[in-house]
């Protein structure tokens, strides 16, 4: 008999975590290894950041906070999503987590029951569909190619709702194609969702500063106000102000939610780190200044690494409006041969061939649910990034395609 859980057979580990730990243990043997597969900006914390992480250990903020999190950061982030997002919530409608994964992770697990169903439009972040299920849902997962720009229809939602729909995932900009949504299309959403009262809408914001003109970031709470009382807004700071390993994320939502989300954190967590908490505060309350120029540096590599990589037989590359990653298709290349003579018949077989054959760590498309494409994370250097492209440029012509 097996110790574990049933629900575990169904349940994946991370494609992103994977692939940095194989690049990691290549590099650790010496290879000479550019991982571009971690969703992780290069820059440093921002000095004033650090700096208030500092004063609060200095000042003894070293215990336990409330479960939702410290006064002053969900006061903090009340007025940012005021100041920016023209939301209005009390810090009692805010809970405060270790990263917006555990504060996802914890909306579905206080809201599901067996059976239920979660609409995922795909290609989507990886942890979203296995996070469903560890919480015992089912999710629906909806296709949106390239050509209608990675982006879920009106339509489309409307055919996928059934009375057993209790969610609807939006991500924008995404992870990891860098689609942003438009006002109009979240207008069409909000529309479906209007006329399905049974349907929540979690809006997963975490890449929001990260939007290339002339895309403009939008969040659905905010364009349609009706679906308040059944919206849960997501966000963080990992991304915007370079603070992964601070581990803060957090959602604004109604009260019985929020609360009902505070009883599964309590019993886990509890809360993230105290430091922490402060340190936020400062990212979110002090200078942005720093900010266009993360969001300039991100648009270059853009515009590098996809320029580079669309002249690569075989690879087509969009440029994405948001987030920093390249969302490559590689279905030209499926079906040809290493010159090893192995097959490549997957986008994961083409991952683990450049990993191997050129020292550049990227993510299969299949771990987004996209088959025959592959995530390349442009948050490296640029002397990284051309490097990788070179790199990928010469594994790529090596291959050998099948002859008639």
């Amino acid at each position: 008999m097996t110790p574990f859980a049933q629900r575990m057979t169904s349940v994946r580990p991370s494609g992103t975590k994977e692939m940095t730990a194989r690049a990691g243990a290549l590099r650790a043997a010496g290879r000479d290894i550019i991982a571009l597969s971690q969703g992780e900006p290069d820059f440093d914390t921002p000095p004033d950041v650090c700096d208030a992480g500092v004063a609060a250990i200095r000042g003894g903020h070293t215990r336990y906070t409330a479960v939702a999190g410290v006064d002053a950061l969900r006061s903090a982030i009340a007025a940012k999503l005021r100041r920016e997002n023209g939301l209005s919530y009390d810090p009692a409608e805010i809970i405060v987590g270790c990263g917006a994964k555990q504060v996802i992770f914890n909306a579905l697990f206080a809201t599901l029951d067996p059976g239920d169903e979660v609409v995922i439009p795909a290609p989507c972040w990886v942890s979203y569909p296995d996070m469903v299920r560890l919480a015992g849902g089912n999710p629906v997962v909806l296709d949106c190619p390239a050509s209608s720009g990675f982006k879920l229809s009106a339509e489309q939602l409307r055919a996928a709702i059934t009375p057993r729909t209790k969610w609807l995932i939006l991500n924008s900009p995404a992870n990891p194609t860098g689609a942003v949504y438009l006002d109009s299309e979240l207008a069409a959403l909000g529309e479906v969702l209007r006329a399905n009262p049974q349907v929540w809408v979690l809006s997963d914001d975490i890449y929001e500063k990260l939007v290339y003109p002339p895309a403009r970031f939008a969040t659905i709470a905010a364009v349609v106000p009706e679906l308040r009382a059944r919206a849960l807004v997501v966000n963080g700071v990992s991304k915007a102000h370079a603070m992964t390993g601070w581990r803060v994320g957090y959602a604004a939502g109604p009260p019985d939610l929020v609360r009902t989300m505070a009883v599964v954190q309590g019993q886990t967590s509890s809360h993230t780190s105290s430091v922490s908490q402060y340190a936020a505060v400062a990212a979110l309350t002090g200078a942005q200044d720093y900010l266009p120029g993360f969001v300039e540096s991100f648009m270059q590599r853009r515009d590098m690494v996809c320029d580079r990589l669309k002249t690569v037989p075989g690879l087509e590359c969009r440029i994405p409006d948001g987030a920093f990653y390249a969302f490559v298709s590689c279905a030209g290349l499926i079906g040809t041969a290493t010159p090893d003579g192995r097959r490549i018949q997957s986008d994961a077989d083409f991952a683990v061939y450049l990993l191997e054959q050129s020292g550049v760590a990227v993510v299969p498309g299949s771990s987004f649910l996209a088959k025959g494409y592959f995530r390349l994370s442009y948050a490296a250097s640029m002397a990284s990034l051309e490097l990788a492209c070179s790199r990928i440029r010469a594994a790529c012509e090596v291959l050998v395609r099948e002859v008639a």
